[in-house]
C-alpha cells in the first residue's frame, strides 16, 4: 500500500534545504527572510523609500490645486486621467529627467538624516512591505488611465478627413504612428487590454511578479516606440518601467536562483502586522475606493466618452452635409484668376470641410508645426489640436456659421490673428461658392468642387476585411 506523501510548510523545506535563518552558522540569499540587513541594504532601502514615496505619493500642491478645480458633480474621465497621471514637477508643467534628479538628492539627504537617528533598526521589512503596496498602486492608476483609453479606442482615433489627404513627408513621425494605430482599432483596444491586466494584476500581492513580467516588456516597446517617434511620452513611460523594476525586484533573485540555476529558493515568509482592526479594515476600505473610483467609475465614463466621440477632435457641428474634399476649381483675387501651380504662395490647392467645424485649406505659404504630442484630455474645443498637430501643408481653421445669412467666419487655429469673413452659397450637394475679403486687403472668390474620394479603411469597415471592394 502507497503512502501518502507527507505535507512540509515552506519554512521546514527550506530549512532542510541549508537556507535558515541567520542565527545558525548560514547565510540566507533573499531580503525577505527574517533576518537583519547589512548596512548597505538599510542605506539603500532609506534612500528607495524616500525616491518612491516621492515620486509616487501626490505631495505636490499644484496637484491639489487640480483636484480642488475638477467639478466632482459632473466628474469627467479627463479629470481621473489627470489625476492618475501625477508625477512631481519642480521645473514648469513638462515631465523632465531633471525633475527625478531633485527627488534623488532630496532622498539621498533625507536617508542621510534617517540613518543618523536610526542606527540601531534591525531590519526594514515592515517598511518594505508598505512602500511596495504604494508603488503598486501608483502603478496600477497609470496603466488603467491609459489602459481604458486604448481599450476603448480613444487615444488614437480614426484619422481626420484633412490628415486622409495630407501629404506622407508633411507629418511628424509620432503623427504618423498615432494616425498608424488609428487606423486598426481593435489592435489599440488589445494594447489597452494588456495594460488592464497588468493593472489588475498588480492590485492584489501575490499576483504582483507576473503583473510586472507583463508590464515591464510592454512599457519598455513604449519607451522606445516614444523614442523612435519623437513622442512626448518618454519620460512618463521611463518612469512607469521604473515603478515595475522595484517591484519585480523583490522576487528577482529568487526567480534566477529557481529557473536560471534550478536550485532550492526560499519563499516569501514576511507577514504584515495587522494585528490592529482598524489598520485591517482602512486596508480594505482604501482597496475598495480605488477600485471602485479608478475602475468602476473611470472605466464606466470612459465608455460612455468613446459612444460620444473621440476626445481629439471638436464636437461643434459644422456645416450640414458639406463634409469632405473639395478641389478648388475657380480661385479669384482682386478679380484676377489664378491658374493652378503647386508653388503658389496665394492660391489654395485643396479645401477640407470636416463634420465638425474645422475647415482646413492646403496651401504653399509654410505654417507652424505643433509639436505638442503628450497626452491631454480635453472637453473644451479650442484646446483640442490632435488634427493639426504634427501636420503641416495644411492650415487649419476653426469657423462659426450663421446659415441665415450664409455666412462663415474663420479663425486659424494656430495663429488667432489670421481671420477671414467669407460668405458662402451651395447651388448643389457638391458645390461651395466661397466670397469675402482675404487678411482684410484682397477681395477673394473661390469655388468648390466636391471630389468623390474613397478611403479603403471605411470601405474595409463596409464589407468586412473578406469581403470584396473596388476603388
Amino acid at each position: 500500500m502507497a503512502q501518502k506523501p507527507i505535507y512540509q510548510h515552506p519554512s521546514t523545506v527550506a530549512l532542510q534545504a541549508g537556507y535558515a535563518a541567520p542565527g545558525n552558522g548560514r547565510t540566507t540569499p533573499d531580503l525577505a527572510t527574517p533576518g537583519a540587513w547589512s548596512p548597505l541594504e538599510k542605506a539603500l532601502f532609506r534612500v528607495a523609500f524616500i525616491y518612491f514615496t516621492i515620486q509616487s505619493v501626490p505631495l505636490d500642491w499644484k496637484y491639489y490645486r487640480r483636484v480642488f478645480q475638477i467639478n466632482w458633480l459632473n466628474l469627467t474621465y479627463g479629470d481621473i486621467f489627470d489625476l492618475a497621471r501625477y508625477q512631481p514637477r519642480f521645473f514648469g508643467e513638462q515631465d523632465t529627467f531633471l525633475n527625478w534628479l531633485v527627488v534623488l538628492v532630496i532622498a539621498v539627504g533625507g536617508a542621510i538624516y534617517w540613518g543618523m537617528r536610526d542606527k540601531d533598526r534591525r531590519d526594514y521589512n515592515q517598511a518594505y512591505y508598505w512602500l511596495r503596496v504604494i508603488v503598486r498602486y501608483r502603478l496600477a492608476a497609470g496603466l488603467i488611465a491609459y489602459g481604458f483609453i486604448k481599450f476603448y479606442p480613444l487615444q488614437a482615433p480614426l484619422p481626420s478627413i484633412s490628415n486622409l489627404n495630407t501629404p506622407y513627408g508633411d507629418f511628424s513621425a509620432w503623427k504618423l504612428f498615432a494616425m498608424s494605430l488609428g487606423v486598426v482599432p481593435n489592435y489599440e483596444s488589445f494594447l489597452g487590454l494588456v495594460e488592464l491586466v497588468g493593472g489588475l494584476l498588480l492590485l492584489h500581492r501575490k499576483t504582483t511578479t507576473i503583473a510586472t513580467l507583463i508590464i515591464i516588456p510592454f512599457i519598455g516597446n513604449v519607451f522606445f516606440s516614444n523614442l523612435a517617434y519623437e513622442g512626448g511620452e518618454y519620460v512618463y513611460s521611463f518612469y512607469l518601467i521604473v515603478l515595475a523594476l522595484f517591484l519585480f525586484a523583490f522576487d528577482a533573485n529568487r526567480l534566477y536562483r529557481l529557473l536560471a540555476l534550478e536550485k532550492p529558493t526560499v519563499p516569501n515568509l514576511f507577514k504584515p502586522d495587522l494585528g490592529n482592526s482598524k489598520l485591517r479594515f482602512g486596508r480594505v476600505a482604501l482597496k475598495a475606493a480605488f477600485i471602485l473610483f479608478f475602475v468602476v467609475v473611470y472605466g464606466s465614463k470612459t465608455y460612455a466618452g468613446y459612444h460620444s466621440g473621440p476626445y481629439h477632435y471638436p464636437t461643434k457641428p459644422g456645416i450640414a452635409g458639406a463634409a469632405g474634399l473639395y478641389n478648388v476649381e475657380q480661385f479669384i483675387v482682386n478679380g484676377d484668376t489664378l491658374a493652378y501651380s503647386a508653388l503658389d504662395s496665394v492660391r489654395w490647392k485643396d479645401v477640407v470641410f470636416e463634420k465638425w467645424a474645422t475647415l482646413s485649406i492646403r496651401s504653399a505659404p509654410p505654417k507652424v508645426i505643433d509639436s505638442t504630442n503628450v497626452e491631454q484630455i480635453h472637453f473644451d474645443d479650442a484646446k483640442r489640436d490632435y488634427e493639426f498637430a504634427g501636420s503641416g501643408g495644411r492650415h487649419y481653421y476653426g469657423y462659426d456659421f450663421d446659415d441665415a445669412s450664409k455666412t462663415l467666419k474663420l479663425t486659424n487655429k494656430v495663429n488667432a490673428a489670421d481671420q477671414l469673413v467669407l460668405h458662402y452659397s451651395r447651388p448643389d450637394s457638391a458645390t461651395i461658392h466661397l466670397s469675402g475679403v482675404s487678411g482684410g486687403r484682397d477681395s477673394l472668390q473661390v469655388l468648390l468642387k466636391k471630389i468623390n474620394k474613397k478611403y479603403l479603411f471605411e470601405e474595409v469597415k463596409k464589407v468586412g476585411r473578406r469581403g470584396e471592394f473596388k476603388l
